[in-house]
C-alpha cells in the first residue's frame, strides 16, 4: 500500500489537477516521439481548459481534436495504438463513450487475448464522470462497472492530481488498454504534485487516513467526500480509516480486507450507482472473503438509482455527500 515510487529527490509542486494532466503529458511527448494525445476540452470546459494552450503550441502535431463522432476516433485511437503508437484518448464524458462499446468491447478489451498476445494495445482512455452542477443526465454518467464488466480493460480512478500523474505514468508503461476516471470537479483541485518521473503501481491502494473504528472505502472525487466525513466524525470521537483503491483492475482487495480485519466495520462511499457499483463490488467482496471481521452490517453510500436532472436539489440528492457518509459510519457503529 505505498503512495507512489519516484526516481530521484522527492521535489514537489503545488498545481492543480489540470496542470498535473499538463505536466504529466509533457513528460510523455519528450520521451515517446510516436506518443499522441487525441479529443476534444481535453481539461474539461471550465477555465482550467486555457490550461491546454500551451502544450498545443508546443505540439500542434501529436495533439488532434477530432470530429464529435466519438465510435470513429475510439476505433481510430485504438488502431493506432495497435500499430504501435501510444495513444491518450479523451472520449469526452462518460456518456459520450456508448456509441464506441462496441469498438472497447470487442475489439479493444479482447485485441491482447484474441491475437495470442501478439497484439499490443498501448491504448489510454480518458473519461470525465460524475455530477457536475447542472449538467443534467447525458453528461453526468459514471459507468465504472459497466467498463469492469469488460475483462481486458485495466482501470484508474485518480482522486487528485498527483494520482493522475503517478497512474498515468504507469498505464504508459503498460501494453494493456486503460480507463482513467477523472470527476468533473477535479481540474481546479490542487495538491502537492511529485516534480519529475513518478508512478503508482497498479493494484494498490492507498491509506488515505489511518482510523480503527471503520473502514470506509471511497474513490475518485468520493475520497474528499470521505475524508471530510472523517474529520467530521473526528470531533465526536470516532475514528476512520479511509482506503483508496486507485484501481479498480486491478483492485487491492488485501488492502481493503486488512482494514476491515482492523476494524470490523466497511461503509463504501461511490458516484457510481447503488445497483451493481462499485460499492455494491466492493461490499460483496469483503462480504464473500472478510465475512468473520464484520461486526455490523456493511452499509453503501452511491448515487440514487435514478437519472440526473440539471436541478441542484435533485443533484444534492442523489450524489453521496459527506453528511451522508457520517451517517453511514454512525450506522455500522451502533
Amino acid at each position: 500500500m505505498c503512495s507512489g515510487r519516484r526516481t530521484g529527490p522527492m521535489a514537489t509542486r503545488r498545481m492543480n489537477y489540470a496542470d498535473a494532466m499538463v505536466d504529466t503529458f509533457r513528460i510523455c511527448f519528450k520521451e515517446d516521439p510516436h506518443f499522441t494525445v487525441i479529443g476534444n476540452e481535453v481539461l474539461g470546459i471550465g477555465p482550467t481548459r486555457l490550461q491546454f494552450e500551451p502544450l498545443q503550441a508546443e505540439y500542434p502535431d501529436r495533439i488532434y481534436f477530432p470530429p464529435t463522432s466519438e465510435a470513429a476516433f475510439t476505433a481510430l485511437a485504438a488502431g493506432a495504438a495497435m500499430c504501435g503508437h501510444r495513444t491518450f484518448a479523451h472520449l469526452g464524458v462518460a456518456s459520450f463513450t456508448y456509441p464506441a462499446v462496441s469498438s472497447i468491447a470487442n475489439e479493444v478489451a479482447t485485441i491482447r487475448l484474441s491475437s495470442g498476445g501478439r497484439i499490443k494495445a498501448p491504448f489510454i482512455m480518458h473519461l470525465n464522470h460524475g455530477v457536475v452542477m447542472g449538467t443534467s443526465s447525458q453528461h453526468s454518467e459514471s459507468p465504472q462497472c459497466m467498463y469492469w464488466n469488460l475483462p481486458g480493460i485495466e482501470i484508474a480512478l485518480p482522486s487528485s492530481g498527483s494520482e493522475f500523474k503517478g497512474l498515468m505514468r504507469t498505464a504508459m508503461n503498460r501494453d494493456n488498454p486503460v480507463m482513467l476516471f477523472t470527476h468533473g470537479l477535479l481540474y481546479h483541485v490542487e495538491d502537492d504534485v511529485p516534480e519529475g518521473e513518478y508512478t503508482i503501481p497498479f493494484g494498490q491502494a492507498a491509506v488515505k487516513r489511518k482510523g480503527k473504528d471503520a473502514t470506509v472505502v471511497a474513490t475518485s472525487l468520493t475520497v474528499g467526500v470521505a475524508m471530510q466525513a472523517a474529520d467530521i466524525l473526528a470531533k465526536e470521537n470516532i475514528d476512520v480509516e479511509v482506503i483508496d483503491p486507485r484501481t479498480l483492475v486491478p483492485l487491492d482487495k488485501k488492502a481493503i480486507l486488512d482494514s476491515v480485519a482492523k476494524t470490523g466495520r466497511l461503509v463504501t462511499a461511490d458516484e457510481t450507482r447503488l445497483n451493481c457499483g462499485v460499492g455494491s463490488e466492493i461490499a460483496a467482496i469483503v462480504a464473500e472473503e472478510g465475512f468473520r471481521s464484520l461486526k455490523a452490517p456493511i452499509v453503501r453510500v452511491a448515487r440514487a438509482q435514478a437519472p440526473v436532472s440539471a436541478a441542484p436539489t435533485h443533484e444534492a440528492y442523489v450524489i453521496p455527500t459527506p453528511e451522508k457518509t457520517v451517517a453511514a459510519v454512525k450506522k455500522v457503529m451502533a
